[in-house]
């Protein structure tokens, strides 16, 4: 049995993508590397089949027509036969060592028949420019090292959230709750760290600094020029999120969980704003003039369809949470308060 399904979803990957595969061989027979190769125009799909002859019981190399970085995961949870499943960008890499120890925990409690639902890790930002490293940590939140539920999660703040990089689900758990990101839209690691959560009984944290998160190229999506001129896919997520539950009913299950879901989707919101008040700076002042108009109006959109599906959410995030800032605040205030706030956290985490 295939203890851990890596999924790396790779376009136009060449250049680094071997680097990410050789960090997941170390877990040898116990790990299985599915390559999706999304389209690429360069030589990515042929390097894919290369490992996949190289290491037939260990990678896959799945081709597709590009449809972006989400049916690469979507593939993955298809392809995969593993117990568990975890997502690495075809940039990014994992730590062998901690690797190797997170297999031995696996195994352990495989042995104890205490298999959680959810494995959670500490993930690193390596900014490779000036080689300077943030690492984002969950000890504050969360019991380290012991099988936990719900009820022993402790509340987030200050926009820390869970996020992709740090989570691997039981390959069930995204079955069953039939996770399905959409096509050709980025920023759908939020509907990764999100949907599956009620599905989650059990979780197991380790804080170990396991995977590593480039950080450095001019077109990366979290580059604030990138990510402005991309709101559409954004609110495309947004809407996902916010129409997947009615975020009340989750009380039925836990408390807590109901409390941290709803704490996500409030960030989420906050970043949705910052991608809608961000203006590029590489267009003329006319094509930015029109660019804002028509973002506002794709939010104004956006806040509509949250209330008919929801209003209690609705409520929530536009009154009495993190995105109150932006309807409350006079302009030009609302749009400084809230690009401000996304500067700041991006430059203690290096972001670009």
């Amino acid at each position: 049995m295939k203890l851990i399904t890596f999924a790396i979803p790779s376009y136009n990957s060449a250049g680094y993508m071997r680097k990410c595969i050789e960090s997941l061989l170390v877990g040898g027979e116990d790990v299985e590397i599915v390559i999706v190769n999304d389209g690429s125009k360069d030589d990515t799909g042929r390097i894919a089949d290369e490992y996949a002859a190289k290491y037939p019981t260990i990678c896959k190399a799945v081709h597709q027509e590009n449809s972006g970085h989400g049916e690469g995961v979507n593939q993955g949870v298809r392809n995969g036969t593993g117990l568990y499943y975890k997502v690495v960008d075809s940039d990014d890499w994992v730590d062998g060592d901690v690797l190797l120890g997170l297999l031995d925990t696996i195994k352990k409690h495989m042995a104890e028949n205490a298999l959680p639902d959810l494995y959670i890790t500490d993930f690193v930002y390596d900014h490779v420019e000036d080689n300077t490293q943030f690492t984002r940590t969950f000890g504050k939140n969360v019991p380290a090292n012991k099988l936990f539920g719900w009820d022993e999660v402790k509340t987030f703040r200050f926009g820390s959230v869970l996020m992709m990089h740090s989570l691997m689900y039981k390959m069930s758990v995204l079955r069953d709750c039939k996770l399905d990101l959409p096509k050709h839209t980025f920023y759908v690691d939020n509907i990764f760290s999100y949907v599956p959560l009620p599905y989650v009984k059990t979780m197991y944290y380790l804080p170990v600094s396991f995977y590593h998160y480039f950080i450095g190229r001019n077109d990366q999506s979290v580059n604030m020029d990138v990510f402005s001129k991309r709101y559409d896919q954004q609110n495309r997520v947004m809407k996902i999120m916010a129409e997947a539950y009615d975020v009340r009913e989750l009380k039925k299950i836990n408390k807590r969980l109901f409390k941290y879901m709803a704490y996500d989707l409030s960030c989420l919101m906050m970043v949705t704003l910052t991608f809608t008040l961000a203006k590029p700076s590489n267009m003329e002042k006319e094509e930015v003039k029109a660019l804002m108009k028509k973002k506002k109006a794709a939010l104004k959109q956006l806040w509509r369809d949250i209330k008919a599906h929801d209003k209690w959410i609705y409520r929530k995030m536009r009154y009495r949470s993190y995105p109150a800032i932006y309807t409350f605040l006079p302009p030009p205030f609302d749009r400084i308060a809230v690009i401000k706030g996304y500067k700041a956290m991006a430059k203690r985490v290096k972001l670009g």
